[in-house]
């Protein structure tokens, strides 16, 4: 098996979505200059175009069909692709009745559009697919994946991979709790006992775990999960229904194997760009707008005690990967025993005049848009604790790694919600948890500018701040 099989599968959804966009308004654009002998076009279809644009951006991903089809269906793609764009074109019909404008436009042109960018859009898959599979061939674009569980059903599994290596799937090792197949291998790869699970995870590139049990090993799966839930990688279980006659059931497929996803993240596709877009857009112009304070705070800061203006901390960001956090520095100078980490209490006398101020108004965050231009946090999302915190923490809280799935924020749900600052009870932190949660399940646009707006109403100055 090729360990080091180059992947470059998250940028994908990116180019399709940008390959969607450039063919509708490539077609749409072509069609006119043809139909209407090369005439300029009216700000009515320029509108129409913008409109059409939007709609693909909030429609398609609505319908699933920017997600990875790595392995899946080619014809419920289809099906979703036609779908998602008989819907954009059933609102822009309907929009055009409503607003009564219906007769700036050419029917020829809308009807040789539509089907022409329909067949545009299928087609374009269909020669991406083409692509990939070469590509997979050659080892690019390989997912590297583990699999628990080396009995009947964990050796199909291999055999369908093995079958369809269009599908850019690598299995590196199969793990058991049977100690007697320790040490041989299906289909050549190796088995190796379940202890070791966790550390073959973490010292190897490892995107996804596929459980392969049986379903009466269900308290095993709970355990499973139990053991892994400090580990950011994706974990899917594979139920043993192939014996089953299941009607009108919505599955995912991979290679002919139904598929249930069990933890994933929302960054994916296209909320990556709209998650980036947010960020990047809103953090300049909030840097703009409050640089001047910036400066006031970081002159009291200097003027008040030696020491650096800002503070820098190691935490943990998107999956774990540790990152480098900015604020003003609110307190003195002063040495922690390694590894150990204080948190700031009421009275605390570590505590500056104006690191006080700074900490109960939050204008020491502020420094962290910067972190926010650099890719490494977003302005919404879970607070990042302390790498010594996690480790306190991450034993004593169920599923406490599971918010690092989103990239940490500036400001979030829990601290809309009043968890804010100190976190000296195990209950606090255990809400605060359960609030990140249920941040990362419900993610959206909307929800995030919900946060926003609520924080700069009562987000900014908090009791428990200190």
């Amino acid at each position: 098996m090729n360990n080091s099989s180059k992947d470059f599968s998250p940028g994908l959804s990116l180019v399709a979505q940008f390959l969607d966009l450039a063919g509708i308004l490539a077609l749409a654009i072509g069609i006119y200059t043809l139909y209407l002998n090369n005439q300029s076009f009216t700000r009515e279809y320029s509108t129409a175009l913008i409109f059409t644009s939007l709609l693909t951006l909030f429609v398609f991903p609505k319908f699933g069909v920017y997600l990875s089809w790595r392995g899946r269906s080619k014809f419920k793609r289809l099906r979703v692709i036609t779908s998602a764009w008989i819907t954009v074109i059933t609102i822009l019909v309907i929009s055009s009745v409503i607003l009564k404008n219906s007769n700036h436009y050419s029917r020829v042109w809308f009807f040789s559009w539509s089907l022409s960018s329909l067949i545009y859009l299928i087609s374009i898959r269909h020669l991406v697919d083409y692509v990939l599979s070469k590509f997979r061939k050659k080892g690019w674009n390989k997912k590297n994946i583990i699999v628990f569980g080396a009995g009947k059903l964990g050796n199909r599994v291999a055999e369908n991979l093995l079958k369809a290596e269009w599908t850019g799937f690598n299995i590196l090792s199969f793990f058991d709790d049977d100690l007697n197949k320790e040490g041989s291998s299906i289909l050549n790869i190796p088995i190796l006992k379940s202890s070791e699970l966790k550390t073959f995870v973490e010292s190897n590139n490892i995107q996804e775990l596929w459980i392969t049990l049986p379903l009466r090993e269900e308290q095993r799966v709970r355990s499973l999960l139990h053991e892994l839930r400090h580990l950011t990688l994706s974990i899917k279980y594979v139920p043993d229904i192939f014996g089953f006659r299941i009607l009108n059931q919505k599955a995912t497929e991979i290679a002919g194997i139904p598929i249930m996803q069990l933890n994933t993240t929302p960054m994916h596709g296209v909320n990556i760009l709209i998650k980036e877009l947010e960020d990047k857009i809103l953090s300049l112009l909030i840097l703009l707008f409050i640089s001047p304070l910036m400066l006031l705070v970081a002159i009291a800061i200097k003027i008040e005690s030696k020491g650096p203006i800002f503070f820098k901390q190691r935490r943990h960001g998107w999956n774990g990967k540790e990152i480098k956090v900015y604020k003003f520095r609110s307190m003195k100078l002063h040495n922690e025993e390694k590894g150990h980490v204080t948190q700031a209490k009421k009275f605390d006398s570590r505590i500056t005049k104006v690191g006080a101020f700074i900490r109960r108004t939050s204008l020491d965050e502020l420094p962290q848009f910067f972190n926010v231009l650099q890719g490494r946090m977003s302005i919404v999302g879970p607070r990042p604790h302390a790498l010594a915190h996690n480790e306190e923490y991450k034993d004593q809280v169920e599923y406490y790694m599971q918010r690092h799935r989103v990239k940490p924020g500036i400001t979030g749900w829990a601290q809309i919600n009043g968890l804010r600052g100190e976190t000296d009870t195990l209950d606090k932190m255990s809400q605060r948890v359960e609030y990140d949660l249920f941040y990362i399940e419900n993610w959206s646009l909307a929800f995030d500018l919900k946060i926003i707006i609520l924080t700069i109403f009562k987000g900014f100055i908090n009791k428990n701040a200190y």
